[in-house]
């Protein structure tokens, strides 16, 4: 049966007005704002995923066995993922109580200046221990704003429409921001590899991609400033805020949304970082293929998922999150395997197939949650609801599958391992969109009920 929960309303003395409909010119403002602070805000995270491959190993953590430095720069990597919730926790806490605008214009900022920052760090050679150090903690920055970030951009999005005809696909305009940055990040890195030598790429051309950051950030912002806040939360502004804590609040009354909420993020989370570092970690160390042929199939793969998001969050209007998610993950549960059989294949186009399909299977993953998460929540804890939710679950998903599925290939000498660990928890996703209600076309009124 789905799980429903019903935390304890106010009682209602008063008929607050309903939010005015924006107009298609705001719509498209606020619309063209998330996709492009929050691109900016993944082509800042990936380009750092990327260079933890690629370059950290040899720069920051060059004292290990090659296995333990790609460990290591991983696990810098996956501080991040461990920082999310905090960020979630506090700019959720503000996005509830002073409203959605404030928290995307300061997450951007922070992104961006930590971004800037890593690619004028010093490394090993030069500083030694200090230089790692200094890695992690503007990551442990990135990760506090990335953590805001997505809750305020899907919450702005998703209460342009608080009727709910076309929730799925705003929705879909935030969740098309990870793989436009993903492609973004790819292209600069190729290009700057193909650009300078090995030698070259390793002292100062890996630095490129994380100082034009400036300059994509400073255009990200310059949009956000034209946002107008959100109305739904203008409506309810004044609906007992004195007092009001949102992290209290969601921890006391929406445990099961929660877990519905955790439960559908992680496989996807676990799937696309499988589809994406770990090619660019197997495909040169382990297959022994040249590092274009990882490089190209991530780029593909973030092709597919830009051509087939906003087709799923279009079905998600249609015939609903639950049924758009299951297919998501039981699809993805059956493709894991065949992935790991082309990729071992060692052909290029193969592994290119592999990695296309699996993306595909990831949009219907991941475009949906952009609206079914906020739906779970009321709007007094909507964004601390649903940020909490979705990244939690990145803490046990994208910041452990890249070194768990290192660690299982270097146990077992075997892919099969990685497959098995990657449906159980696509499995999971169909289990979490079972047990929730139907939300497609419910009023964000009435959410959280």
């Amino acid at each position: 049966m789905p799980i429903t929960a019903s935390p304890p309303l106010m009682p209602d003395t008063s008929a607050p007005p309903v939010a005015a409909a924006p107009t298609h010119s705001s719509a498209r403002r606020v619309a063209a704002a998330s996709l492009a602070g929050t691109t900016l805000e993944f082509y800042d995270h990936f380009i750092y995923g990327l260079a933890a491959a690629l370059v950290f190993p040899k720069l920051f953590f060059p004292q290990s066995e090659p296995l333990v430095a790609t460990l290591l720069s991983f696990a810098s990597y996956g501080v991040a993922f461990v920082a999310r919730p905090l960020g979630a926790a506090v700019f959720g806490h503000y996005g509830d109580k002073l409203g959605r605008k404030s928290i995307l214009f300061l997450t951007l900022l922070m992104m961006g200046l930590a971004t800037f920052l890593i690619g004028c760090l010093p490394t090993h050679a030069q500083v030694g221990v200090l230089a790692p150090v200094l890695l992690v903690l503007l990551r442990i920055v990135q990760g506090l704003a990335l953590g805001g970030e997505w809750g305020g951009a899907a919450i702005m999005v998703n209460e342009l429409d608080p009727q709910g005809r076309r929730r799925g696909l705003l929705g879909a305009v935030v969740q098309v921001a990870a793989p436009i940055g993903l492609l973004i990040a790819n292209g600069v890195f190729a290009l700057v590899t193909w650009a300078v030598s090995e030698e070259a790429f390793l002292s100062w051309g890996w630095r490129v991609p994380f100082l034009l950051s400036a300059l994509l950030v400073g255009v990200g912002l310059y949009i956000r400033m034209s946002v107008r806040e959100s109305a739904v939360f203008e409506r309810d502004a004044d609906a007992g805020r004195d007092g009001h804590a949102p992290i209290a609040e969601v921890l006391r009354h929406y445990k099961p949304q929660l877990a519905i909420a955790f439960f559908a993020r992680l496989g996807g989370d676990i799937a696309f970082y499988v589809f994406t570092l770990f090619l660019l970690y197997y495909v040169p160390t382990r297959l022994g293929l040249p590092r274009s042929v990882a490089l190209n199939a991530v780029l593909l793969g973030a092709v597919a998922q830009i051509l087939c998001i906003p087709l799923a969050g279009w079905l998600a209007d249609r015939i609903g999150r639950r049924p758009v998610l299951m297919i998501g993950g039981v699809g993805g549960a059956v493709w894991a395997f065949v992935f790991m059989q082309l990729v071992q294949t060692a052909e290029p186009g193969a592994i290119m197939l592999a990695s296309f399909v699996g993306m595909v299977l990831v949009s219907f993953m991941f475009s949906p949650l952009a609206s079914f998460l906020p739906e779970l929540f009321a709007t007094r804890v909507r964004v601390t609801g649903a940020s909490l939710g979705f990244q939690f679950a990145g803490v046990f998903g994208g910041a452990l599958a890249p070194m768990i599925a290192t660690g299982l290939i270097a146990a077992y000498g075997s892919t099969l391992p990685v497959a098995i660990y990657l449906a159980v928890v696509c499995v999971l996703i169909a289990v979490a969109a079972w047990a929730a209600r139907e939300t497609a076309h419910i009023d964000l009124k009435d959410a959280g009920r």
